[in-house]
């Protein structure tokens, strides 16, 4: 792949819904371009994208694989993206990068939910796509079906280049409209077929379809429309040239039958590929920043380098791979790298071209290409890449924020040791995972996309870096604050035989407004309480109110005033103070109407309507509040009001609540006091482990 060319590069994402067929297509298209010569199988766990251990253990693709190859001249970058809508993150970083998508849609299923957000992430870039209708050897599959299912949920202008010979288990071939040549194949995973004409029983419908294609395409291009309308008869390469610009302008969607697994039609979508997709060149300036200014980078291979990272991998024989992107100019492997986002020179060993997990080394990157370079330090996902002296910077990946969290503890001391470690090197990867230690809670928490995610995050750390982890679920950072004034006094006396101990204030404390905190005031007279003193009562007062008196959770939203005491001249210190200060708070607390005060969350959940319902009903079984309904193009948005303790599982059962067409966002908005019995339950629960500690 040496001496690329700008214009003979294809960059594509192959795209789907978990199960549709993407590896097994991918894998095809390795074979029939003669880079494999043998198509493994997903279920043999042999296939070239899927290679991580994770996924040949799940059967799943879990990353989006680069698979770099040539096929009639041209250089193809293919990303196989992970199907499942916890992957979300390699979705969308993968679209960000590429000019096309492929849509793998199941012939037997149709359209699926994270096809049809895939095609969000697809329009949100304005990149080309076509659809592949696989499996159509299977039983019950109807690509005439699939079709109608593409044009009524995603796009009308997706429309059939070449139509299927047969059905199910004859299903042995397809038919280019355009061209009328038929293309029939064994069927037998082999790349042998046979050219001919259209099949006598398709003339009518072939001739339909040609026409249908021909008139979409003509909308690309004025004078031609104009010569089509005047009845002239157009020239194949006119077609041809009007077919691209309409595919690279997405006025057009080219539908394609296929089976990967016994190799019928991925010779024509290879075609499709190299023939009619758009390359670099093909494409609109990207948008990027100088400065607080708006700028362009054309696809320009005599421009300055500019490339995007878009992908980290570590590698257990490599190390870090950073994947990049090229938008622009070229790169030697002699030359040094600058990050722009980062301000720091980067030095490059070298650049991978990647097939799975194999990789060939080039001394040169150019505009279209996506490669992989190792051992860059200080690069991270989203960050831009360049030449010293070059400013222009394009905006960060958007990721999609975690919505499902566990909290997790080390098993060993040395699990303890290495999880930083860990943690950081899994987070460098992976854009949607999170992890903090919360303030108040005290928990180790990792979030990500869903409960699947998570696992595979957890399994990772255990197998690359050797940490085992306990998980549960997070603790709800509850809080305590009081209703109505009380006063106590606090007095502690000590004598041990020399000298004693001796402190005594008298406290009121008076709820304040949610969120205001702890004040204190000193209110004591005629110096019953030296001044000295003074802050070690506050002090005592502030760190038992962290630990709280009703379940130990932190004490809030309160003034405490000390208005009288004693002391002693020669037994009175601060630690009596600090313990005197402890036992009043506690005792006026117990007096002034304690409650317990839970987080609520703000929550906007986006689904089709046809689930409005489901989720309003659920809402209120979960105590919560529906604040609203808006409308978002074919979706809703339910806003609504909920507890934290009843979100910690949302991701999972909005997921199977809604056949997984549902999303949610979800942040912190305030907290309410908790209902008398279930704050009874959480007490009770406190106590019970404050005893199996003690014992």
């Amino acid at each position: 792949m040496a001496n690329r060319k700008p214009e003979d590069i294809r960059s594509i994402a192959i795209a789907s819904h978990g199960g549709a067929g993407k590896t097994s297509l991918v894998e095809a298209m390795l074979f029939d371009s003669g880079v494999i010569t043998r198509m493994g199988r997903v279920e043999d766990k042999n296939t070239v994208s899927d290679f991580d251990s994770e996924e040949q253990k799940r059967s799943i693709s879990i990353n989006s694989s680069l698979c770099s190859f040539e096929y009639k001249g041209r250089t193809i970058h293919a990303l196989d993206t992970p199907g499942f809508a916890d992957f979300a993150g390699e979705q969308r970083s993968s679209m960000r990068v590429t000019d096309a998508s492929v849509f793998v849609v199941n012939g037997n299923s149709g359209v699926e939910v994270q096809t049809l957000k895939l095609w969000e992430f697809s329009s949100d870039f304005d990149s080309a796509a076509a659809f592949f209708i696989s499996r159509l050897d299977k039983e019950n599959a109807d690509f005439d079906k699939a079709l109608g299912d593409i044009q009524a949920s995603i796009s009308k202008n997706a429309l059939p280049l070449y139509l299927p010979i047969g059905k199910e288990s004859s299903f042995k071939g397809v038919v280019n409209v355009l061209t009328g040549r038929a293309y029939t194949y064994k069927g037998d995973g082999s790349k042998d077929f046979t050219e001919g004409g259209v099949p006598a029983d398709m003339a009518d419908e072939v001739a339909s379809a040609r026409e249908t294609l021909i008139e979409k395409i003509v909308e690309a291009d004025d004078d031609l429309m104009m010569r089509y309308l005047d009845g002239e008869e157009l020239p194949p390469e006119d077609i041809l040239k009007a077919m691209r610009r309409a595919i690279a302008s997405r006025v057009l969607f080219p539908v394609l039958p296929g089976a990967s697994v016994p190799n019928i039609g991925v010779f024509q979508m290879l075609d499709t590929i190299a023939d009619l997709f758009p390359s670099p060149l093909d494409m609109a300036p990207r948008k990027a920043s100088k400065g607080d200014a708006e700028a362009e980078v054309s696809p320009d291979p005599d421009a300055p380098f500019t490339a995007l990272c878009f992908k980290v991998m570590v590698d257990p024989y490599v190390g870090k791979l950073s994947f990049v992107r090229v938008f622009s100019g070229r790169l030697t492997s002699d030359q040094n790298i600058y990050n722009v986002s980062r301000n720091e020179e980067e030095r490059i060993s070298s650049f991978r071209l990647l097939r799975g997990k194999e990789s060939t080394e080039t001394k040169e990157v150019v505009a279209g290409d996506i490669a992989a370079i190792p051992k860059l330090d200080s690069t991270v996902v989203g960050d831009t890449l360049s030449v010293k002296g070059q400013t222009l910077t394009f905006s960060p990946i958007k990721f999609p924020k975690p919505v499902y969290s566990v909290a997790v503890s080390p098993k060993s001391r040395a699990d303890e040791d290495k999880l930083g470690s860990a943690i950081r090197k899994i987070l460098e990867e992976d854009k949607t995972l999170d992890f903090f230690k919360h303030p108040e809670t005290n928990d180790s928490v990792l979030s990500g996309m869903g409960d699947m995610h998570l696992d595979i995050a957890l399994s990772r750390i255990k197998e690359r870096y050797k940490v085992d982890l306990d998980i549960c679920t997070p603790r709800v950072p509850y809080r305590e604050t009081i209703k109505k004034t009380a006063k106590a006094q606090g007095k502690y006396k000590k004598q041990t035989g020399g000298r004693g101990q001796y402190g005594d204030v008298h406290f009121e404390l008076s709820p304040r407004e949610k969120g205001s905190g702890i004040t204190f005031e000193d209110k004591v007279v005629g110096g019953v309480v030296p001044k000295n003193f003074i802050p070690a009562a506050e002090k005592g007062l502030r760190e038992a109110a962290a630990k709280g008196v009703l379940a130990g959770y932190p004490a809030v939203d309160f003034n405490c005033a000390i208005f009288d005491g004693s002391y002693h001249d020669v037994d009175s210190s601060e630690m009596a103070f600090k313990i005197a200060a402890s036992m009043a708070f506690k005792k006026a607390f117990v007096e002034a109407s304690p409650i317990l005060m839970e987080p609520i969350m703000n929550v906007a959940v986006t689904v089709p309507e046809d689930y409005v319902g489901d989720v309003m009903g659920d809402f209120n079984g979960r105590r919560g509040r529906i604040m609203g309904i808006d409308p978002d193009g074919k979706m809703q948005i339910v806003k609504a009001q909920c507890p934290q303790a009843e979100t910690f599982r949302y991701a999972i059962i909005l997921r199977s609540m809604t056949s997984g067409r549902g999303s949610f966002t979800m942040e912190f908005s305030h907290y309410e006091e908790v209902p008398g019995e279930i704050a009874k339950k959480i007490i009770e629960a406190a106590e019970r482990d404050r005893k199996e500690e003690e014992d």
